[in-house]
């Protein structure tokens, strides 16, 4: 029921963005105010008729909204003042009819979901860092028993929410009774340059990659060796090429199981309907954050400037612009297209700062995109290139810890919410502050090696990058190592060689909920909505 990395293929561009969710192609910036329905299942036939009317199938009943596409978001014609976009756990598409043989096809973290409910997935939370007082059993949502199946994704103009919202409620209602209701903080109004603040007081979202809508990129070739920031369709995309050359594996089907022929055909394999296609798995974690905690801990640290050069080493940018430490250098941005802000926010590499004593080497942006091409450090020149081949080059004891970024990077889409307090009033030891953070949402093509990795691997590594006792100074989880030995460190490399190691960080993020959702195509939507079994 699975295809995939079959074979290399030659890209093309992609034209079927009617097909596409636009939250893929946009966060939807210029709508300020968000909310997040948990649904589940509660009457299949309803449920289904719901879906049919959104995507507008024929004889459904006719609603004022409708799922946008990138083709809606980019059209002369489709002024946007409001949008929905919907997403599915594996729960939720058997409680839809889905077939189990195909909801197998689909990848094995969606399947068993972030809390790993199954004997053998059970260490996922664990892996991820999800333990303590992150774990699964500390959630308010997402966990086994309280997982949703639907994620409803509300966007509006401001002022504009409360009444899309309460409308939308009314026409589910009879199909699906609401888990949750997560409402997002609401942007600045009269924000022109669509600057979003995360509850820490850093600009949020700046670092986006580039994804290869033209057809662009070619892989496997010299320019892989440096850093780059245009990615393949296929590392966002289900049914395109990814960064390897080949498919990601996704659910195809016998054409007898699409009878409507509301499926198109597999590229790489004609004879089987392609149910992925144009779709893409979506992350979501809710992630509180302590704000006072955080600015007094760096205060008490660095009261010399009320810790904002520490918060700052810790983030890897600068509290007022969002500039990164080191300078821009402009490495292969090609394509950096609407996602990225600009050039010197977002087009540069830590191959300036070897020592990390511009930007710490467990900063967070280079903890979450280390920024380096094929070969560590970035191409420096054919000669070189062959050294490394023949394994007569070496660098330092760093380089070889750290893999390449094209292949695994994810687009984000969150936004925070809560009551969001600026870093002066936090410091205050009186301060009361209600709960604030961020729903994190990102959306990758394989969510084990691009979400998962980047956790894993990057995120909550103790051993990232040559480094000993110390994960992400803002997302550690501060966990003692297998060992015993403690995680709750950061450390400033000093030019002296004599570093500075910040020792007892508290845990400033906690996990409060979660769960691995597929967000489908147009196409899809409607073959759920079909009446019946599907699959």
């Amino acid at each position: 029921m699975a295809v995939g990395d079959i074979g290399r293929v030659m890209v093309q561009p992609v034209s079927e963005l009617h097909d596409i969710q636009g939250i893929l192609y946009s966060g939807y910036g210029t709508l300020g105010e968000a909310s997040f329905l948990l649904l589940r299942v509660k009457d299949r036939g309803e449920a289904k008729e719901w879906l049919a009317a959104i995507v507008e199938e024929p004889n459904a009943e006719k609603l004022s909204y409708s799922v946008t596409s990138i083709a809606d978001l980019k059209s002369d014609d489709h002024k946007l003042h409001r949008t929905l976009q919907v997403a599915f756990t594996a729960p939720g598409l058997r409680n839809l009819g889905l077939q189990e043989e195909v909801l197998h096809a689909f990848s094995r973290e969606f399947y068993f979901g972030m809390a790993g409910k199954d004997a053998e997935e059970e260490g996922r939370p664990r892996r991820l860092g999800d333990v303590d007082e992150s774990a699964p059993t500390k959630w308010e949502w997402g966990a086994p028993n309280h997982e949703p199946d639907v994620l409803v994704m509300l966007y509006a103009e401001h002022g504009a929410l409360a009444a899309f919202q309460q409308m939308v409620i009314a026409d589910l209602a009879l199909g699906f009774e609401i888990l949750d209701t997560l409402r997002a903080a609401d942007a600045p109004e009269n924000n022109d340059d669509q600057v979003r603040r995360e509850p820490f007081g850093f600009i949020d979202g700046i670092s986006q990659p580039a994804i290869d809508w033209k057809g662009e990129r070619i892989v496997g070739i010299r320019e892989d060796l440096e850093y780059g920031n245009l990615i393949a369709t296929g590392e966002f995309l289900l049914g395109y090429p990814n960064e390897y050359g080949f498919y990601t594996s996704r659910p195809v089907l016998d054409p007898v199981q699409d009878p409507k022929d509301i499926l198109r055909r597999a590229e790489d394999d004609r004879t089987r309907r392609d149910l992925g296609r144009n779709g893409t798995y979506l992350v979501f974690r809710q992630l509180e954050q302590n704000v006072p905690g955080f600015w007094q801990f760096v205060s008490k640290q660095s009261p010399e400037d009320e810790g904002v050069s520490l918060a700052e080493a810790m983030v890897g940018r600068r509290l007022s612009t969002g500039d990164p430490l080191v300078p821009a250098s402009a490495p292969n941005t090609r394509g950096v297209g609407p996602e990225a802000i600009d050039i010197r926010q977002n087009g540069f590499t830590f191959d300036s700062d070897p020592e990390g004593l511009t930007c710490p080497f467990g900063s967070h942006i280079r903890r979450a995109n280390p920024r380096t091409g094929d070969m560590p450090g970035g191409r420096q020149g054919f000669l070189s290139w062959i050294l490394r081949m023949l394994g007569l080059k070496h660098d330092g004891p760093r380089e070889d810890l750290i893999s390449s970024s094209r292949l695994h990077r994810i687009v984000r889409r969150g936004r925070p919410y809560g009551d969001l307090i600026e870093p002066q009033a936090a410091r205050r030891d009186d301060v009361h502050h209600n709960k604030s953070g961020i729903y994190f949402i990102a959306l990758n093509a394989n969510i084990a090696r691009q979400f998962e990795f980047i956790q894993t691997a990057w995120i909550m590594n103790a051993k990232f990058n040559g480094m000993s006792g110390e994960t992400d100074p803002l997302v550690g989880n501060r966990a003692a190592c297998p060992v015993g030995k403690a995680t709750d460190s950061f450390v400033l490399p000093q030019p002296n060689g004599l570093n500075r190691r910040i020792a007892g960080l508290p845990q400033f993020i906690t996990l409060r909920g979660g769960a691995y959702f597929f967000l489908p195509s147009i196409r899809a939507l409607r073959f759920f909505a079909q009446p019946g079994d599907r699959g």
